[in-house]
């Protein structure tokens, strides 16, 4: 017990050490990944929603770090070689699969198939998304609801599932939420509905996974122009996203260092956690 007007955990602390130099577990401030040129080299990551927006600065940034990139698509097809050409213009290789997510059976076969082409997965990044603008409740159908959920949380789960006995300690997968799980939005109801279960999500898989070295973490980009914004939402650029502090829109460009930063051992000590390329939003996070 300590002393009368002793500190009570002062007994616990080597008074012998007085400096770095005679620690005999010494910090460290360097690791042999810090100094590679790289820092996803010779990486395999799949993309959902990997032909446009956010996916596609996505898969081309992971290229620029070394990684070898599946791009996961719906329709777009042009769009897609076009991701595949600017990932190639990098130096990697880009395999493109068109699917539906929403479809347990066709995660299945992505998994299959990307390990018949690149042999493991070591980065999962979970995009893909559907919204449309409503201005009530009551104008949601079922059907509608349904389809959001299926396409923005059940691919979630489906392509986690099944990835997963496919990752090993060290790999990492990385989730698209948004701003809206966070501050709600009124006219995308469903939409931000599965943005609070993504993070949900996020939380629990990281719990889960942490002891198998597996980390889980997710990016919630606030307004990005992508184009799902003009197709359902704004026509206009100059005028979407004037709301956050920074008054403008981001670019796609913008948000894929924090998904390079997350997949990398940049993030080694980051699990469960959330990265907010947001323009300036304060959150209660």
């Amino acid at each position: 017990m300590a002393k009368s007007g002793e500190h009570p955990f002062e007994q616990e602390i080597d008074k012998s050490v007085d400096s770095e130099q005679e620690m005999a577990d010494k910090p460290v401030y360097e690791r042999d990944y810090d100094r590679q040129a790289k820092k996803l080299q010779d990486k395999v990551a799949i993309i959902t929603g990997g032909d446009s927006g956010i996916g596609k600065a996505v898969a081309v940034h992971f290229a620029r770090e070394g990684a070898d990139v599946v791009i996961v698509y719906r329709k777009e097809k042009e769009d897609a070689e076009d991701t595949k050409t600017l990932v190639e213009q990098k130096g990697r290789r880009a395999f493109l699969i068109e699917t539906d997510v929403s479809i347990n059976a066709n995660c299945e076969d992505i998994v299959r198939q990307t390990l018949a082409q690149f042999g493991k997965i070591d980065i999962l990044v979970n995009n893909a998304a559907i919204q449309v603008t409503h201005q009530d409740l009551t104008e949601i159908s079922e059907e509608e609801w349904d389809q959001t959920f299926r396409v923005n949380i059940y691919a979630q789960f489906f392509l986690t599932k099944a990835a997963l006995p496919h990752l090993k300690a060290g790999d990492s997968i990385i989730n698209t939420a948004s701003v809206n799980a966070y501050k709600g939005n009124k006219q995308l109801v469903d939409y931000t509905s599965t943005k609070g279960a993504i993070i949900a999500f996020t939380r629990s898989m990281s719990a889960q996974l942490a002891e198998k070295g597996i980390r889980v973490n997710a990016v919630a980009p606030g307004p990005i122009w992508t184009p799902l914004i003009p197709s359902t939402m704004h026509k206009d650029r100059t005028e979407f996203g004037k709301e956050v502090p920074m008054k403008r829109a981001g670019q796609p460009a913008e948000v894929a260092p924090s998904f390079v930063f997350l997949a990398s051992e940049d993030a080694s000590y980051f699990t469960g956690q959330c990265l907010h390329p947001n323009g300036g939003s304060v959150l209660n996070t």
